[in-house]
């Protein structure tokens, strides 16, 4: 089985020598990829609930560094040349489309061709009120939006016409290196987000999910891949677990998962971070020894 590492962007891994370190390190000591998620806004008090915490309250304190995932990627992309990358997840309703085709297409050119767009549909009003995107429909503007990026990835002039976004004979370039085909990753742990990764993604990201609950998630996403003419081998299926050990990863591949990512704070020190990843390579990638 993959493993990734969810651990760039916040807080003491929002420092650029720290981002190298773990970036650097995971490389050398075999992690598949590297996840950076993505708030543009956080607030003291939510009325919000988290979906990803029993709690219904997200981890990270509202005053906590939060880098751009696609920047703090880049930055991990200049200093490796193999490990593979990803948001985990970046809020797709909350970007304009054409924009972000461009940032994720100069990525993977950047990063030759190791990027894989993870997106979501968003939780957080707040961040939707501050950003000035209605938070109602944000799923049917997430599909339409994924939409018009597909067709700017692949046509030279493009056209689209929805309800969100259009736009006639334009071009955008560079394009992404797989034949204009940029792996889509969709994020979360309902069956609605199951049931669009089905439908439309290259892959499905579970984030935080019980280990008792990965068998049910998988075959409700196999389910839905058979309706739509497909199996779970045409999808990466990712999960980062919130109470896994390194016993849980016979019983994750029988269920069907493909990638196993740990998710962590890396240290301040940046030698500190790189022992820090290799000891968890030594726990998760090679637990027999």
């Amino acid at each position: 089985m993959r493993v990734g590492l969810h651990a760039l962007g916040i807080g003491d891994g929002a420092r650029p020598q720290v981002i190298a370190a773990v970036a650097a390190a995971a490389e050398t000591h075999g992690f598949a990829r590297l996840w950076c998620g993505e708030h543009v806004v956080l607030v003291d008090a939510p009325a919000s609930r988290y979906p990803y915490s029993a709690d219904g309250r997200i981890a990270v304190p509202a005053d906590a560094d939060w880098l751009d995932p696609l920047l703090a990627l880049s930055y991990a992309a200049a200093v490796t040349s193999r490990i593979e990358l990803a948001t985990g997840v970046l809020l797709l309703p909350e970007h304009n489309p054409v924009v972000l085709a461009k940032q994720a297409a100069t990525l993977d050119v950047l990063s030759a061709g190791r990027f894989t767009l993870g997106v979501g549909v968003g939780w957080s009003t707040e961040e939707f009120a501050a950003l000035g995107v209605p938070f109602a429909g944000r799923g049917r503007r997430t599909e339409e939006y994924l939409a018009a990026m597909r067709a700017l990835w692949t046509g030279d002039p493009a056209s689209f016409a929805g309800e969100f976004t259009r736009f006639d004979a334009i071009r955008v370039n560079p394009k992404p290196l797989r034949g204009g085909r940029l792996p889509v990753v969709i994020g979360g742990n309902s069956d609605t987000a199951l049931r669009r990764a089905a439908r439309l993604a290259d892959g499905w990201y579970g984030f935080n999910v019980p280990a008792v609950d990965v068998p049910s998630r998988v075959a409700v996403l196999a389910d839905e891949c058979a309706r739509h003419g497909r199996t779970l081998d045409d999808l990466t299926v990712a999960v980062a677990l919130s109470d896994g050990t390194p016993e849980h990863l016979p019983a994750l591949t029988a269920a069907g998962i493909s990638e196993l990512v740990v998710v962590g704070a890396p240290p301040r020190s940046p030698d500190a971070a790189a022992t820090w990843v290799a000891e968890l390579a030594r726990t998760w990638i090679d637990p027999k020894h």
